[in-house]
């Protein structure tokens, strides 16, 4: 139902949730390693495994309503991460897509590959049909423009298998800028092309960040975040 790999939907959260997440967030013990920050906070690792009592705003019946309606009752939750872009953190992200999955350990099996490691976290591209079902939400936690680093993407690449950003043909391609009130999501697959530049307002731009899947991985390895939701 994402013809062309995103679908942006407003008015998903109210402003009062929004701002029961984001006093969570603030009262955190942010030193741990899951937290990335420089002079100000602008990462966090396995999101719902460090707030917990965010799982139950997350999930209200606008959402549950609408992963219902795009994709069915059977996903689970695979990762979640919190982004921002602040003043000292203010980075530029190029054309990619989103080939890599977090796991619990390290295997050798056909089919997966590469592999990365951070702090004990490991991560590997899997094979294309996990990446081509899988979808991920963006929850917006401040109103998101071409000012303070919205997503750019590239409409329909995420049917184009493995696409290489030094391959794009911008002769044939558009790019579309996604401007996201604050309480909005946007649905995407991974497979699609997206960027974010740098923020140029100094205007926040905090996103929960959330990946889906339905599948089994290989063997015995797992997904490192697997957390299920009841979504009927």
């Amino acid at each position: 139902m994402l013809d062309e790999g995103f679908v942006i939907i407003e008015d998903v959260f109210t402003d009062q949730e929004i701002e029961k997440l984001l006093l969570l967030i603030s009262q955190a013990n942010n030193s741990n390693p899951n937290f990335r920050k420089t002079k100000d906070l602008f990462a966090i690792r396995q999101f719902f495994r460090e707030f917990p009592d965010t799982v139950d705003i997350v999930f209200n019946d606008r959402l549950r309503s609408i992963i219902s309606a795009y994709f069915g009752n059977d996903y689970f939750v695979v990762k979640s991460i919190y982004f921002d872009k602040p003043k000292a953190s203010n980075w530029f992200v190029a054309y990619h897509q989103d080939l890599m999955i977090s796991v619990d350990k390290k295997m050798d099996i056909d089919g997966y590959g590469p592999w990365t490691a951070k702090q004990n976290q490991f991560s590997v591209q899997p094979p294309l049909p996990i990446l081509e079902d899988n979808f991920t939400i963006r929850i917006h936690l401040d109103d998101t423009t071409g000012e303070n680093g919205a997503l750019k993407i590239i409409p329909g690449s995420h049917l184009k298998g493995i696409y290489r950003p030094e391959t794009i043909n911008w002769e044939r391609e558009t790019e579309n800028i996604c401007k996201i009130k604050k309480g909005g999501i946007m649905l995407m697959k991974p497979l699609l092309l997206h960027s974010s530049g740098r923020t140029s307002n100094n205007n926040k731009r905090r996103v929960i960040h959330i990946e889906f899947s339905r599948n089994q991985l290989a063997d015995n390895l797992q997904w490192a975040e697997l957390m299920n939701i009841n979504l009927s």
